[in-house]
């Protein structure tokens, strides 16, 4: 093999011819570019040769003449400007900007024009050397030159300041020569712009809106003050639009919100005759949406607006509802609770752009003020049943869900929804068995409505009261297809009525016609003979009838009178005159309510179809009665003593909260156990605020009564106190006895359902005694009941021989609806026949048999 050649290494050496450069060169050269410069600030750029510029000057950066040229640059430039600053400064009046603002045009002409000339310095010297570009140079120098010149730069804020000053006051100015020198500062760098003009102009600006506003407020009213603090708002903006910088807009408008509306909050929202609440008095919705939208601009505005008005609305409101004038009308009440709302709303819609913490406070305020009567309850159902009644007549539906809709609005505000139910229960039921509601769909809407607010418990029985009418109506048609032979005669419709689902009502005694008594007895049997284990009990002081009735010369009239009337108008049929106590004992009806009777009859004016003697406007038990033979009327139909809807006496007030205060007891233990089923352990307090939160969407908790719930639950041994913090409760799951102990009677089942052993309940006669090892049962079936009501939404019912239901009653609601099942329910009633075959038991889903 050969020895490989040794490689050459080549280079290139620079050249070495030296390049001889004329000493004068670099004079020669700028001297030609400083003529050209002085030219071009001359206006005779026309006859240069800008391609020959171009290579002079990049000879000379290319011969390192670099500094030479960028310092004669600025040499130069500086020269001109002082000429330029000098013209300046001898303009006269409103010469000045004009000049300023030709000079400063001139000077960016040339700027250009240089910086085309020295472009190749630009990129190559001026970077390396780390020089200010030739075009902020020029800026540079125009601002230190000119701008910051003694005599100018005062002048020059002055002059600007007093053309926004004289625009203010109405005066026209040139807007685009203040938009140039605006701008021209803008150029210059935004410290200049906010040192040399900004920062002034906001100062300025500060105390000429200060003392405007003052002057403002000493002579306008608030509505007239918020106009023209519009108008200076939207002055401003539109100024900063046409000549100042964008960035201005948000402080110069700042200033006008403190100095025009956030200094003065107060005084405008308390203006007397013209301050907020007065334009919420005159419904002044232009001036009101434009208070919200000034105020909004400022801190704590609209939370001050928000203030006062929810202050005004309560104070009214409280006005209202404690005026004892207007409490005389609960239908008028109402109506003008409904007013109030409806005026706040459009209010809040149209003025205060829907905004949501503005409906709250609306909401909070209206309730409350509702609250604080505590007939508002009763007040509401007064006034759903009036329109029920006869309010609706010829209104759409559209119009009626409206009206439905309000009422929902103000039964949200109760804070004791279950008055409400009660009171609308029993309204319901009379208009129900009178049939003077206006339209089934109307109610049945409002209960579907109720039953979305407040779910399935609120309006089950609402809901029974309709289903009873309905089986009442086939009930009759069977009655009437079994018995053909009462096609002639007195005519008997009955409505069977289920006890839990109705209001209660007293048991009345009332000796009936013997026409009626005897259709009655024949229902009876055919009711009963088609209902086994089922009781009827007749309530005749909630019936009605139609009787016709002949008066002398022939007038024949109908009558629509109660039960009770009907019974006292028959027998005048056997005889001409009746004394009070002769129509007490043969009618046996309470003596108060035939007095009622007796003065509708007798003492109503136009229909007093029976006469007294002595007349007055008083029942007496001396009193004697008589046919009035010179009754008239123009009616056919004559209706007397026609249920209406009527304020409750104070003793039937006191009887409705009594009743509304037990039903109450039951939901506070059931909610009391749940939670502590939940959370094992929890002090006192935490348990009331737990149980008042939980039962607030139904009524408001009375702390007192939830202690006393509490300490009723400790004696029954559902919670015991804990022993080293006697301030906690706990929940007990299973009965503790010490070994030996016998177990009270009083005590409450185990929820183990499996034990042999249930503890007997007290003053049970001997037949329940021997049921009572088949009590659990009763217990489990009611669970399931409720299990299934719960998964399927339908409701059940259980049938029972009569020792269980007196075993039930016996036994705490809340606790059968709090216990869980245990099984599915089908497996549970196989174990239920196989374990008690004669127990009897029946479960119903809506009349139809599930199992037996």
């Amino acid at each position: 093999m050969s020895n490989p050649q040794k490689k050459r290494n080549f280079q290139i050496e620079a050249f070495k011819h030296k390049v001889v450069v004329d000493p004068k060169y670099a004079d020669k050269t700028w001297k030609i570019l400083e003529h050209a410069i002085h030219e071009i600030y001359n206006h005779n750029a026309s006859g240069l040769s800008f391609e020959e510029l171009y290579r002079n000057a990049y000879n000379m950066v290319l011969h390192k003449f670099g500094e030479k040229l960028y310092t004669g640059l600025v040499t130069t430039m500086t020269a001109h400007l002082k000429e330029i600053s000098k013209s300046i400064e001898d303009a006269q009046g409103g010469l000045f900007l004009e000049e300023l603002n030709r000079k400063w045009n001139d000077h960016n002409k040339a700027l250009q024009m240089i910086r085309d000339i020295l472009m190749y310095m630009d990129r190559t010297f001026i970077q390396s050397a780390r020089k200010t570009p030739v075009h902020e140079l020029g800026l540079i120098l125009w601002r230190d030159n000119v701008i910051y010149s003694s005599k100018i730069r005062t002048r020059l804020l002055d002059t600007l300041l007093e053309l926004v000053l004289r625009e203010r006051t109405g005066e026209v100015i040139n807007r685009g020569l203040m938009r140039n020198i605006i701008k021209m500062l803008m150029d210059l760098g935004s410290s200049v712009y906010q040192e040399e003009f900004e920062q002034p102009f906001l100062g300025v600006s500060a105390e000429f809106y200060k003392g405007e506003s003052q002057k403002f407020i000493e002579c306008c009213d608030c509505g007239e003050y918020l106009k023209k603090a519009e108008r200076r708002l939207n002055e401003e903006m539109d100024r900063v639009t046409h000549y100042l910088d964008t960035k201005s807009e948000a402080k110069i408008t700042n200033v006008v919100e403190k100095e025009m509306i956030a200094n003065h909050m107060l005084a405008l929202v308390h203006m007397e005759h013209s301050g907020l609440v007065n334009m919420l008095l005159d419904d002044k919705y232009e001036d009101l949406g434009r208070m919200y939208n000034l105020f909004r601009r400022v801190p704590n505005g609209l939370s001050t607006v928000r203030d006062v008005m929810t202050s005004h609305i309560r104070e009214i409101g409280k006005q209202l509802v404690t005026d004892p004038e207007r409490l005389k009308d609960p239908v008028e009440f109402v109506q003008r609770l409904l007013d109030e709302k409806d005026k706040y709303d459009k209010i809040i819609s149209s003025a205060f752009n829907n905004d949501k913490t503005f409906q709250n406070a609306l909401n909070s305020s209206f309730e409350y003020f509702i609250n604080l009567n505590a007939r508002s309850p009763e007040f509401i159902s007064l006034f759903v049943d009036d329109k029920l009644r006869k309010g609706l007549k010829g209104v759409s539906e559209e119009d009626v869900e409206v009206i439905l809709d309000k009422v929902m609005m103000l039964f949200r505000y109760l804070q004791e929804k279950d008055v409400f139910e009660k009171y609308y229960k029993q309204h319901l039921a009379k208009r129900l068995l009178s049939g003077k509601t206006v339209s089934d769909d109307a109610e049945r809407s409002l209960i579907v409505k109720l039953k979305t607010e407040c779910g399935y418990q609120f309006t089950s029985k609402l809901e029974g009261m309709f289903t009873d009418m309905k089986t009442s109506q086939d009930t009759m048609q069977g009655f009437y297809a079994s018995h053909p032979e009462l096609g002639e005669g007195p005519t008997l419709t009955v409505q069977v009525l289920t006890t839990g689902s109705w209001p209660t009502q007293p048991s009345v005694t009332c000796n009936l016609p013997a026409e009626m008594s005897a259709l009655c007895e024949k229902f009876r049997s055919y009711y009963l003979g088609t209902h086994t284990g089922r009781r009827l009990s007749w309530q005749t002081n909630m019936g009605t009838a139609d009787i016709k009735a002949s008066f002398g010369k022939g007038q024949k009239h109908e009558l629509n009178v109660s039960t009770y009337q009907m019974c006292v108008l028959m027998l005048f049929n056997n005889s001409d005159r009746l004394s009070y106590k002769e129509i007490e004992q043969a009618t046996e009806i309470p003596s108060s309510d035939l007095k009622r009777c007796l003065q509708s009859l007798a003492c109503v004016k136009g229909k007093n179809v029976l006469r007294k003697e002595p007349m007055s406007k008083d029942i007496g038990e001396d009193d004697a009665f008589f046919v009035n033979d010179k009754f008239t009327s123009k009616f056919y139909k004559v209706k007397i003593g026609t249920v209406v809807a009527q304020k409750e006496s104070e003793p039937e007030k006191q009887e409705t909260r009594q009743r509304v205060e037990e039903d109450r007891k039951p939901q506070i233990e059931a909610a009391i156990v749940r939670i502590m089923k939940s959370r094992k352990v929890l002090d006192h307090n935490n348990i009331i605020t737990e149980v008042t939160k939980q039962l607030q969407s139904r009524f408001l908790a009375n702390p007192t009564e939830i202690k006393k719930r509490i300490e009723s639950l400790i004696e029954r041994d559902f919670l015991e106190r804990d022993n080293v913090d006697r301030k906690l409760g706990k929940i007990i799951l299973n009965f503790k006895r010490s070994e030996g102990e016998e177990r009270r009677e009083s005590d409450i089942p185990s929820r183990d359902l499996s034990s042999p052993s249930v503890p007997l309940l007290p003053n049970l006669s001997s037949a329940s005694r021997r049921t009572i090892d088949q009590f659990r049962w009763v217990l489990a079936v009611l669970i399931c009941v409720n299990c299934c009501r719960i998964c399927t939404g339908h409701p059940f019912s259980i049938e029972l021989p009569g020792d269980y239901f007196r075993l039930i009653s016996l036994f705490p609601r809340s606790m059968i609806l709090g216990h869980p099942v245990p099984n599915p329910l089908p497996t549970f009633l196989v174990s239920l026949r196989t374990a008690c075959p004669n127990a009897g038991f029946v479960l119903r889903r809506a009349g139809d048999m599930v199992a037996r």
